[in-house]
């Protein structure tokens, strides 16, 4: 996983030669950027040295912060919880496709809710459900998914959501983990030790929750819904494989540009 480039607005003020340093010497690859973010953000010089501090301990900058930009919106992102990644923008952008005004929208595995909330808000006028199993993202996906009227539950899986979505899920998006058990240590520390392991760890092949999505999601799906996934290439024919077992249509599109790769799989309209 590559380091994060942030986005610095264009109003953010210079950054402090010294404060550059600092954060370059602590390992921080785009220190400027980074430095121009926490001048912007600190209200007291007080503030900034400590954001500084926790930044040169190794917390990820969007924690410290307490925000990550997320196509084009300040997520909420609060300490331990999965800081969204802008190939996941990718997936949205996907969905957004596929969603029509006053559709039923679902953020399984939200984390920070960063997903729904930034579909509902390109799509116009949803009905949207954010659900996670770590109550620190429920946390943190209220405060993003209020804007667009939505909801958010506390759960595994389909088991967190109201029976009363039963049959009716036009989108579904599952930005589940799929990073192998065993690759989990190769991540770099920000994600290896401040995010949660249930954000990032898919078992064995990375692909465990997966599985356990695509098996139920068509009791889930309204007749021609869709539930689209973010994994990576390799794993993708796989991912394929097991959306196309539980009776969906599976298909694959890639972003060369972001390096990401999404599984759609939707349930077919009787007949067809």
């Amino acid at each position: 996983m590559p380091a994060r480039r942030p986005a610095v607005p264009s109003s953010a003020p210079p950054s402090s030669p010294g404060l550059v340093a600092r954060l370059r010497a602590a390992g921080c690859v785009f220190a400027e950027d980074e430095a121009e973010l926490l001048l912007a953000t600190a209200r007291t010089p007080a503030e900034l040295a400590a954001m500084a501090r926790r930044r040169m301990d190794g917390l990820p900058l969007e924690h410290v912060l307490g925000w990550a930009e997320f196509c084009g919106h300040r997520i909420c992102v609060g300490p331990g919880v999965f800081v969204p990644r802008r190939r996941s923008e990718f997936l949205v952008r996907r969905a957004a496709r596929r969603t029509r005004p006053g559709a039923v929208v679902v953020d399984l595995c939200c984390g920070s809710g960063a997903l729904g909330a930034a579909l509902a808000a390109a799509a116009g006028p949803v009905e949207l459900h954010a659900a996670d199993i770590d109550p620190a993202a429920v946390r943190c996906a209220r405060a993003n998914v209020a804007t667009a009227g939505g909801r958010v539950h506390e759960g595994d899986l389909f088991a967190a959501l109201p029976q009363e979505l039963r049959g009716r899920i036009d989108v579904l998006l599952a930005n589940v983990p799929y990073v192998p058990s065993q690759e989990v240590g190769l991540l770099p520390p920000e994600a290896r030790d401040h995010e949660p392991r249930v954000a990032l760890d898919g078992g064995a092949d990375g692909l465990d929750v997966l599985r356990r999505v695509a098996e139920a999601a068509p009791q889930w799906l309204a007749p021609g819904g869709s539930v689209l996934s973010e994994t990576s290439e390799r794993q993708a024919p796989a991912a394929l494989r097991a959306l196309s077992g539980s009776g969906l249509h599976a298909r694959t599109e890639r972003c060369e540009e972001r390096a990401a790769t999404v599984v759609i799989g939707t349930r077919p309209v009787s007949g067809t």
